[in-house]
C-alpha cells in the first residue's frame, strides 16, 4: 500500500488516471443500514445496461460489499503488463478490498494514513481504461474515506445521498448533505431507499419507516429526488446471492433503478 512519504506522487497518479472517466459519482449516507451500496451496485448494472461504460470502486475498507452483490466473489483483478485490471463482473468492472484480503472474514485495522494511500491506489493503479460512469460506493458516514476521495480527486462530477423515510435516517443524512456542501460538492439528489412495501396479496403499499422523509429534505435543500425504491424481499434474496437486481430481477423492481440511472443520465446528458 501507500506510503504516505510520497502520498504527492499517489494523488498525482489517481488524477491523471481520472482523466480517463466522464463522470465520477460518489454514493453516501449519514447513516449505515439504509441499502445505500445496494443502490451504489443497482445503479452501475443499471447505467450499464443503459449503454454506458460503468466502474464500481468500494472505498468501504472496513466492510467491502459490492464485489459479493455485483456477483464478483472469486474474480479478481489480473496483471496485464505492467497494468492491474479489474474484472468486470455482470458488465461493471469493478475493485473492492475484499478482493485484496486473504480470508472473506479478516478484518481491515488501519488509521486515516493507510485508508487514504489505499484509495488512491485503488485508482491511480488500476486500469479502469475509459469510462462514462465511475460508481464510488462510500461507507456511512463523514470521514476519511470520503474525505479522501473529495480532498484529493479533482474531477468528481456528483454525489447521491441515500436515506429512508424515517425520521433517524433524515437527522443523519441532513450531516452528510452538509458535509457536501461544506466539501464544495454537487448534489445529484436524494435516493429514498426502503420507500415503502407492496403488499402482494392486495397490491396495497404499505410505509414500514414512514412516509415522505425524502420530499422533507429535499424541499429544505432544494434537492431532487431522484428515486423512491420499495421494499422487496427478492431485491435482498438477490443481493446476498450476488445476483444484482437491476441484472436479474423482475421488471418491477428493476424498474425503479433504470429510472435513477436514466435521472442521472438526464442531468449530464443535457
Amino acid at each position: 500500500m501507500a506510503n504516505v512519504n510520497n502520498i504527492n506522487v499517489v494523488i498525482e497518479k489517481a488524477n491523471d488516471r481520472m482523466k480517463e472517466v466522464k463522470n465520477t459519482i460518489v454514493v453516501m449516507s449519514g447513516k449505515g443500514g439504509v441499502g445505500k451500496s445496494t443502490v451504489a451496485v443497482n445503479l452501475a448494472i443499471a447505467l450499464s445496461l443503459e449503454g454506458k461504460k460503468v466502474g464500481l470502486l468500494d472505498v468501504d475498507l472496513h466492510g467491502p460489499d459490492v464485489a459479493r452483490m455485483l456477483g464478483g466473489r472469486g474474480q479478481y483483478p489480473t496483471q496485464v503488463g505492467d497494468e492491474v485490471v479489474p474484472p468486470e463482473v455482470n458488465g461493471v468492472k469493478v475493485i473492492s478490498m475484499s478482493q485484496f484480503l486473504k480470508e472473506e472474514t479478516s478484518p481491515v485495522v488501519w488509521r486515516g494514513p493507510l485508508k487514504t494511500g489505499t484509495i488512491l491506489q485503488f485508482i491511480g493503479d488500476i486500469d479502469w481504461g475509459e469510462l462514462d460512469y465511475l460508481i464510488i460506493d462510500s461507507p456511512p458516514g463523514t470521514g476519511d474515506e470520503p474525505l479522501t476521495v473529495f480532498q484529493n480527486l479533482k474531477n468528481i462530477t456528483g454525489s447521491i445521498v441515500v436515506t429512508t423515510p424515517s425520521v433517524v435516517s433524515q437527522d443523519d443524512v441532513e450531516k452528510a448533505i452538509n458535509f457536501l456542501g461544506m466539501m464544495k460538492q454537487k448534489i445529484l439528489g436524494l435516493v429514498e431507499n426502503m420507500s415503502y412495501f407492496v403488499c402482494p396479496d392486495s397490491n396495497k403499499k404499505h410505509f414500514i419507516f414512514g412516509q415522505g422523509g425524502a420530499k422533507k429534505l429535499a424541499e429544505k435543500y432544494d434537492l431532487n429526488v431522484l428515486a423512491e425504491i420499495p421494499i422487496n424481499q427478492k431485491v435482498r434474496e438477490n443481493m446476498d446471492d450476488g445476483k444484482p437486481t437491476a441484472y436479474f430481477g423482475d421488471p418491477e423492481i428493476v424498474a425503479p433503478y433504470i429510472n435513477l440511472a436514466r435521472n442521472i443520465i438526464d442531468q449530464y446528458d443535457k
